[in-house]
């Protein structure tokens, strides 16, 4: 795996990605494969909002290797989003960096999913 040095940049990309769980399976939301070679990810914030007038409980994992394998690293377990409202996982104050063959997932408690997931992240290279 390699890891670039983030101090002599070539370019930064900002991206922002949403999804929508549609149970409780987990779901890969950010993805970085090992065949993005020299290339980082700054996972600047993640937002999990509930769009039911229910509580759901969120999972958001950091898992050893991307498409949703390996080791699954807690960030939230089982953390309650209350009725249509939000949770900040992340922020810039507490970014990550999303190594190669890494990825980030979200599991909802409902069997339905009902809910969103929203992520800010650069690419760097």
């Amino acid at each position: 795996m390699a890891r670039p040095n983030i101090v002599g940049l070539g370019t930064i990309v900002g991206f922002t990605t949403a999804k929508s769980t549609a149970n409780a399976s987990e779901l890969v939301f950010l993805d970085h494969p090992a065949a993005s070679l020299n290339k980082v990810i700054k996972v600047n914030s993640i937002i999990v909002t509930n769009t039911t007038s229910a509580p759901v409980n969120a999972t958001i994992s950091l898992r050893s290797a991307s498409g949703g394998g390996g080791t699954a690293f807690k960030l939230t377990n089982s953390t309650p989003v209350a009725a249509y409202s939000s949770l900040v996982v992340i922020d810039k104050a507490s970014a990550l960096y999303l190594e190669e063959n890494r990825c980030l997932t979200i599991t909802s408690s409902s069997a339905s999913g009902l809910l969103d997931v929203t992520s800010s992240y650069e690419e760097i290279t």
